[in-house]
């Protein structure tokens, strides 16, 4: 054990070490803890030196790592002039990466300076100096979508109270893009909720000016411009830098709950509708009909009295010309008078008037006839 007084690195003398080492097997190859480093680390240690010596350009080999009287001299890494220049056209190179950026046509880039806004930029290839200039591509023409009501952040957003106090479960889309990439980025702290917000709120506020009939069945494409004008108003206020596209209506529908009875209540207004329209045909009808038998029965009266009128003075007419003439001649004014009313008398009657010189007295000069105009008159009528 005196032969190996010098460590396990043989330092202590060439006579004696290694047979020790033979000798006493595990017991001379180690150490004890408290001789200091595993000698494997150390090694190791060692070994990664000359590597890294050997990238940088420094010298290899066994001597390259002795103390101030090893062939390496130095006491540490040796650098060239390739290893510095080398090292600095890497870091050149990589800076230049870090910096280079590209922007698509359907992007725009927002340069910032420390952390504040510089400028936007187009599409192409462009240099933010890195790290004092960071750049941020956005596409800005790709189209977005926020849904609002069932298919958006849960039933009850959809639930709006409308104009004449109903409730109504509305469902719409927003799609959006960007237009001022700066303002987008600056001026918005969480742009999806905001569009979220000012939409549900737009939307219940044209709601509430509303009434339920019309938002269920003609009011639909009014109230998605409305909207889409109200929001982008809104957000324009915000310097949002976010533009509305368009409005998608998907849906206006009773609660679901109340689905049912309100599809009832709609069945029973329009049959109301129905036959109120009925009823007023009718009506119409028959107004109609009255006026225009109103209408004849005051012509008839108006003609009838007319002709009572005319008739009347005609008579009057007559009767003072008849009495003229009778003045002037009172005899033959009343054989005339008497003839002509023995013609209207005796004009319609059927008989045969004969004289005393034909019939003789006792009307033995008559000879008889077969009643021919008797016989063809009773055979016309049957």
């Amino acid at each position: 054990m005196a032969g190996n007084s010098g460590g396990p690195w043989g330092g202590g003398g060439s006579s004696g070490g290694g047979g020790n080492r033979g000798n006493d097997g595990d017991k001379g190859g180690g150490r004890r803890p408290e001789d200091g480093q595993i000698p494997e680390i150390d090694e190791l240690m060692k070994k990664g030196q000359e590597q890294l010596r050997v990238l940088i350009g420094g010298r290899g080999g066994k001597g390259g790592g002795q103390g101030p009287s090893g062939s390496g001299g130095g006491g540490g890494p040796m650098f060239s002039r390739g290893g510095i220049a080398l090292g600095a056209l890497a870091a050149v190179g990589l800076w230049l990466y870090s910096s280079f950026y590209t922007v698509k046509p359907e992007e725009q880039g927002v340069e910032l300076f420390l952390g504040s806004y510089y400028r936007t930029t187009d599409d192409g290839p462009h240099m933010a100096w890195w790290p004092f200039i960071k750049a941020e591509v956005i596409a800005t023409t790709t189209e977005q979508t926020e849904n609002i009501g069932a298919g958006g952040r849960g039933s009850d957003a959809g639930l709006m109270l409308t104009g004449d106090e109903n409730i109504v479960d509305i469902d719409f889309q927003v799609v959006w893009n960007i237009n001022e990439p700066a303002n987008y980025l600056f001026n918005l702290r969480d742009p999806k909720q905001t569009i979220q917000a000012v939409s549900e709120s737009a939307m219940r506020e044209i709601i509430a000016q509303s009434e339920l009939a019309p938002i269920l069945n003609r009011d639909r494409e009014i109230i998605a411009t409305r909207l889409q004008e109200l929001i982008q108003s809104t957000l324009d206020t915000y310097d949002a830098g976010i533009n509305i596209v368009r409005v998608n209506f998907d849906g206006a529908d009773p609660p679901e709950p109340v689905k049912d009875a309100f599809r009832e209540v709609q069945s029973a207004g329009q049959e109301r509708d129905k036959l109120e329209k009925q009823a007023d045909a009718y009506a119409n009808r028959k107004l109609a009909g009255a006026r225009g038998q109103a209408a004849q029965t005051l012509e008839e009266a108006e003609a009838y009295r007319a002709q009572v009128v005319n008739e009347a003075q005609g008579e009057a007419s007559r009767f003072l010309s008849v009495l003229a003439e009778y003045d002037k001649a009172p005899e033959v004014t009343r054989k005339r008078l008497y003839l002509e009313t023995m013609e209207k008398v005796l004009g319609n009657v059927d008989k045969i008037i004969l004289d005393g010189s034909a019939g003789g007295v006792d009307g033995q000069g008559v000879v008889p006839y077969l009643p021919l105009n008797e016989i063809r008159r009773s055979g016309g009528s049957n």
